[in-house]
């Protein structure tokens, strides 16, 4: 009876001790943001309220006249209203994938946040302050505004700056709409950007 008592108390114990090591590996258990206002918003399916935790592949959402904005590390995200993102984490760093309506986002670090809309990456191009508005127009078309320091725009291997101040249309696989001078099937640009209002 007592070597039997023994062994569950030494099963126990490695039980207890191995379960951290087992939880750590699990990267859906890290948080990676925390809501800090909502106002008719979700995580999931459910209601967002100050103080909600934000996990990998959580999907945030706005309702009609709805507003969400989320801490995340060194970034803060602004979800306006219509909107939805999918969380994620590029590399060790909070990011979002846009997929409906328009979200702003402040960071002073160009690697503590990436934005993807489509197959748009969208950072701050240097550690200088930032603040980006990015307008999901449909899956071939963005609207990126610089507000305060400049971004970069990639997609696939091509990388345009939108400098602070300037709003730009980004089309996403322009020759699949017009045929440009590259001529059918010569692997043309993957993206254009033309400055808003021109």
């Amino acid at each position: 009876m007592l070597r039997l008592r023994a062994m569950g108390a030494v099963a126990l114990s490695l039980l207890l001790a191995c379960t951290p090591l087992l939880a750590s590996k699990n990267p859906t258990t890290t948080p990676l943001g925390t809501v800090i206002a909502a106002d008719r918003a979700h995580v999931g399916e459910a209601s967002a309220e100050v103080g909600t935790t934000v996990y990998r592949g959580d999907r945030v959402s706005t309702d009609r006249q709805g507003r969400m904005q989320v801490r995340a590390g060194a970034a803060r995200l602004l979800l306006m209203s219509s909107s939805a993102a999918i969380v994620d984490d590029n590399e060790g760093a909070p990011s979002v994938k846009l997929v409906l309506g328009t979200a702003a986002f402040s960071t002073g670090n160009a690697h503590a946040f990436t934005l993807y809309a489509s197959k748009a990456a969208i950072r701050p191009q240097t550690d200088a302050p930032t603040i980006a508005t990015v307008t999901y127009v449909n899956d071939k078309e963005l609207l990126v505004t610089a507000r305060r320091g400049g971004l970069t725009v990639t997609v696939e291997d091509e990388v345009q700056v939108i400098p602070e101040g300037n709003s730009f249309r980004v089309l996403l696989d322009p020759t699949a709409d017009a045929q440009g001078p590259e001529g059918a099937g010569s692997g043309g640009k993957q993206a254009k950007t033309r400055p808003e209002g021109r």
